[in-house]
C-alpha cells in the first residue's frame, strides 16, 4: 500500500446533481475544491433543479450502473489519493449498499479514511425519501460513518425520539453511534437564532448565529462539505465548527440579500476561505458527564 500523498487528499462525493442551482453535489464540489481538495463526484440522481422549485424530470442512476461505477472506483489505480468519502442524497436502497461497499473497501486499504454521511432523508415535514432508503442509510451507512450530519428532524427519525431540547439531541446523537455528529437546526439558546450542535468524544458544542428567514436550499450540503474540509486541514473540532458555521451563515445572508432563490456561492468564495461572520460558540455539558454523576 503506497503512502498517502503529501498533496491534499481527494474526496469522493456521492449525492444528487442539479443542472441549475447549488444543492447536492453542486454545492459540495464547489466548496471542497474552493478549499483546495480534489474531488471525485458521483451523481445519484440528475434533476433540472431542486424539487422545491416545481415538478421536473428525475433521472435516477440505476442500481446496476451505480454498482458498476462503485466497482470501478474501488479498483481505480488512483484510489490511494482518496482521503475521505462524503455521501448525501441517495436515489435508492441499492445505492446505499454501493456506498457501503465503497467505504468498506477503502477503509480496508486506508483505516484513516474519513467517511462523512449526510443522511438526507427529510425535514420538519417528514421523510421525503422512501422509508426503505432511510432505513438503509440508518442501518448500513451510519455504522460506517466517522462523521454524520443530520438535521434535527432527520436525527429524530433515525433515533426514533422526539428532540425538543439540546439535551435530547445530544443523547440521541450519542446513542446513534458515529464518533462525530453535527446536527443542524438545533434548539437556539439566543433569541432569534439557530444553531449547529456538535458532539464527539471530546466536545459538546453549540455554534449559533442569527436566523435568516426563507434561506435557499442546499445549506446542509454546504455545511457538511465545509466542516469536512476544515477537519481534513487538521483544524480542531471547535475551530472547524466555528469556521464552517460562519461560512454557511455568511453565504445564506448574502444570497438572501441578493434576492436569490439559490445559494450564490460562486460569488462568495471568500466566505468559504475567510469567513468574517460572528458565531456564538457555547460549550455544553457532554452526555457522558451527566451519566457519570
Amino acid at each position: 500500500m503506497p503512502e498517502m500523498p503529501s498533496l491534499p487528499g481527494a474526496v469522493i462525493v456521492i449525492s444528487s446533481h442539479v443542472v441549475r442551482g447549488k444543492v447536492g453535489n453542486r454545492a459540495v464540489v464547489f466548496a471542497l475544491e474552493t478549499l483546495g481538495h480534489p474531488v471525485w463526484a458521483l451523481p445519484t440522481v440528475i434533476l433540472p433543479w431542486h424539487p422545491g422549485h416545481g415538478r421536473s424530470t428525475r433521472v435516477t442512476i440505476s442500481d446496476q450502473d451505480f454498482g458498476s461505477v462503485i466497482d470501478d472506483l474501488i479498483a481505480a489505480p488512483w484510489v490511494g489519493e482518496v482521503r475521505a468519502v462524503l455521501s448525501g442524497y441517495l436515489g435508492s436502497t441499492g445505492q446505499a449498499e454501493g456506498v457501503a461497499r465503497l467505504v468498506t473497501a477503502l477503509k480496508e486499504r486506508n483505516p484513516k479514511l474519513i467517511y462523512a454521511c449526510d443522511p438526507v432523508i427529510g425535514d420538519a415535514g417528514g421523510l421525503y425519501v422512501p422509508e426503505a432508503t432511510a432505513v438503509a442509510i440508518r442501518d448500513r451507512l451510519l455504522p460506517l460513518a466517522n462523521l454524520a450530519t443530520p438535521n434535527r428532524y432527520e436525527l429524530a427519525w433515525l433515533a426514533g425520539a422526539t428532540l425538543e431540547t439540546n439535551t435530547a439531541i445530544l443523547d440521541a446523537a450519542l446513542g446513534l453511534g458515529p464518533a462525530r455528529m453535527l446536527v443542524t437546526s438545533a434548539v437556539p439558546m439566543m433569541s432569534g437564532g439557530t444553531g449547529n450542535l456538535f458532539l464527539s468524544g471530546n466536545h459538546a458544542l453549540l455554534a449559533e448565529h442569527r436566523l435568516v428567514q426563507n434561506p435557499p436550499n442546499g445549506t446542509g450540503d454546504l455545511l457538511t462539505a465545509v466542516f469536512l474540509a476544515r477537519l481534513l486541514e487538521g483544524l480542531s473540532e471547535e475551530r472547524a465548527l466555528q469556521m464552517a458555521t460562519a461560512s454557511v451563515f455568511e453565504i445564506i445572508a448574502r444570497s438572501v440579500k441578493r434576492g436569490a432563490d439559490e445559494l450564490t456561492i460562486e460569488q462568495d468564495a471568500s466566505s468559504l476561505s475567510t469567513p468574517m461572520a460572528m458565531v456564538q460558540m457555547r460549550r455544553l455539558v457532554h452526555p457522558s458527564q451527566i451519566r457519570r454523576k
